[in-house]
């Protein structure tokens, strides 16, 4: 099956694949990796097919758009109208009435939506083992974590699965799982696409796809960007001052970072010198304003808990962590909000760089259940620790990017990060796109 969907939407234009046949490899590919990766919820193969004819006359008609017929995985935390939103909790029940703005905008699209992928309860953990479901795979270790919370759908990408499924990210949501299973995962400026903004303005949505020109193509399709991506990964940019980091934001201290990880970046600084760009090491300034992302974390996990349709069902983990958020209030989060925006808006200056290159997590992912005896406030401080170069960013409202950066000696993924000034995604895409192609 193509791989990506740059690649599906060129051969689909080309009329060398139809989009039912696309789909029914699509779904065929899902359901088999279904049974070794536990990664969707559930799998629409009517409603797909028929979707996908509708792409193709909508094709013969000269109406297709750039992703027409393409087919897309949906994480369950958007809500598809006539299915449960589940959140991978079993306190919600309800189903939806509509469509969520960025499943109609997929729709708007002509995209084909063939499944849901899996989250941890309430999206909160950087690993995906909710108790409504039971643990989500790595593709490529099947004992390891596939990330979270956008486990599913890193899952179904990095096991070729699928060219292209939707993912959120409110600390680390799109990156975490991206790293895990090898995929590029791109978290744009915050306010830029549809149904974003939880979490008191840390979440956004977007995609984790195999390369950085799927990503450039979706955006470009679904979001409100004044850029072109797909142009701004066709160009390489201008020599950039790159700030290579290794420190880290954490409540106590980050977790030692893996030699492994510590050598693929080294080695990506390599590659960007051979590009042209001036790399230097630099420790990023991680003060109170950085933070200060807690309160909006912990506040935003207090708030969404009380949104379900039976607090009483929640995982015990979960309703711990939720109280952890009850003494965050509206001012606090007014003060979060305004430090972040602070964070976001100088901390490049004042390093005085282009771009911060730094580890995407302390080490390749952890085995499944690795965390699963620690207490609600034993687990944040862990995650806190080991997935130290985040959720800052989130509360910055800068983007970053995950990519793929070589693989440990037993096939795990490992990766890394770029982060560049608010609105700069366009640079940041052809910074990536430049690496990807060395």
């Amino acid at each position: 099956m193509l791989r990506g969907a740059a690649a599906q939407a060129q051969a689909l234009a080309s009329g060398a694949v139809t989009s039912r046949q696309l789909t029914e490899a699509t779904l065929d590919a899902v359901e088999d990796a279904q049974a070794s990766l536990n990664a969707t919820v559930a799998i629409f193969r009517e409603r797909a097919l028929a979707d996908a004819d509708a792409a193709d006359a909508r094709r013969e008609r000269g109406e297709a758009g750039p992703l027409t017929g393409v087919p897309i995985a949906v994480k369950d935390d958007l809500a598809i109208a006539g299915e449960v939103t589940g959140w991978g909790s079993r306190a919600v029940t309800a189903v939806a009435r509509q469509d969520s703005d960025y499943v109609r905008a997929v729709r708007d699209a002509g995209m084909v939506i063939v499944a849901k992928s899996t989250l941890p309860e309430l999206a909160i953990t950087g690993f995906t083992e909710p108790a409504s479901t039971g643990p989500t795979r790595n593709p490529h270790h099947p004992d390891h974590t596939c990330g979270g919370s956008s486990g599913g759908s890193g899952a179904l990408v990095g096991a070729s699965a699928i060219g292209i499924a939707s993912a959120s990210d409110g600390a680390g949501s799109i990156r975490i799982p991206a790293a895990c299973c090898g995929a590029v995962g791109f978290k744009p400026t915050n306010g830029h696409m549809p149904s974003s903004g939880g979490w008191h303005g840390l979440s956004t949505q977007r995609c984790i796809t195999p390369t950085i020109a799927d990503t450039a193509l979706f955006l470009d399709t679904i979001g409100s960007f004044s850029a072109s991506f797909t142009e701004a990964v066709g160009r390489d940019p201008e020599p950039l001052r790159i700030g290579l980091s290794f420190s880290g934001a954490a409540a106590t201290r980050p977790a030692p970072i893996d030699p492994r990880v510590r050598e693929a970046l080294e080695r990506t600084a390599d590659r960007f010198r051979a590009l042209g760009h001036e790399v230097i090491e630099v420790t990023i300034p991680y003060g109170l304003e950085a933070k200060a992302v807690t309160a909006r974390y912990l506040g935003g996990i207090h708030a969404s808990s009380k949104l379900v349709d039976d607090p009483a069902l929640l995982e015990k983990r979960t309703k711990g962590i939720a109280r952890l958020g009850g003494p965050f209030g509206g001012r606090a989060i007014a003060w979060s909000k305004r430090k972040g925006e602070q964070f976001g808006a100088t901390v490049h200056d004042r390093v005085g760089v282009d771009v911060f290159l730094t580890p995407m997590m302390a080490g390749p992912p952890v085995t499944v259940g690795e965390w699963a005896d620690q207490g609600p406030l034993g687990l944040i401080l862990k995650m806190n620790a080991f997935y130290a170069y985040t959720a800052q960013w989130n509360h910055a409202g800068t983007p970053a990017v995950s990519m793929p950066a070589g693989r440990t000696d037993d096939g795990l993924p490992l990766a890394i990060q770029l982060i560049a000034r608010q609105d700069d995604d366009a640079r940041l895409m052809s910074l990536a796109a430049q690496l990807e192609r060395a």
